[in-house]
């Protein structure tokens, strides 16, 4: 993601997050249906980030609104509920790595499967990308 976007930079870092949120969510379903025999503790974990991630994502459209109805001019507060969402994004995303990363390293049904080490290795690297770009906006001050 380029930073030369100016007084639009908080709608493109909220698609950003609008976009990894929900593929993230959308990641839950496609390991619960890769993995026959995924252990009821990890589709359990699954189904709860499925609805968490469906959650922040919807968060993410509203500031998304927001942003737009304030036209040129995000106030001072509103940019600051941005950027703390984006933190929010940030941590959530960095907490689904470490579950994607115990199901890979703990799972027996994803221990002999060498299809889903890989699918999971690529959601791993796909939220790792999203957490990229969200602690350069937030230590770019932004």
């Amino acid at each position: 993601m380029q930073f030369y976007y100016g007084p639009q930079m908080p709608l493109r870092i909220l698609d950003e997050a609008e976009f990894w949120k929900h593929q993230e969510e959308e990641h839950t379903v496609v390991i619960r249906e890769l993995v026959s025999g995924l252990e009821p503790e990890f589709v359990d974990a699954l189904k709860k980030w499925e609805q968490a991630l469906g959650e922040t994502h919807q968060q993410v459209v509203r500031f998304i609104e927001s942003v737009i109805r304030s036209g040129s001019q995000v106030s001072d507060q509103l940019y600051q509920q941005v950027l703390q969402l984006v933190t929010y994004c940030l941590q959530e995303s960095e907490s689904f790595i470490q579950l994607c990363e115990q199901i890979k390293t703990h799972s027996q049904a994803v221990s002999g499967n060498h299809t889903a080490k890989v699918v999971l290795n690529h959601i791993i690297r796909e939220s790792e990308y999203f957490v990229g770009i969200a602690h350069a906006l937030l230590s770019s001050g932004q």
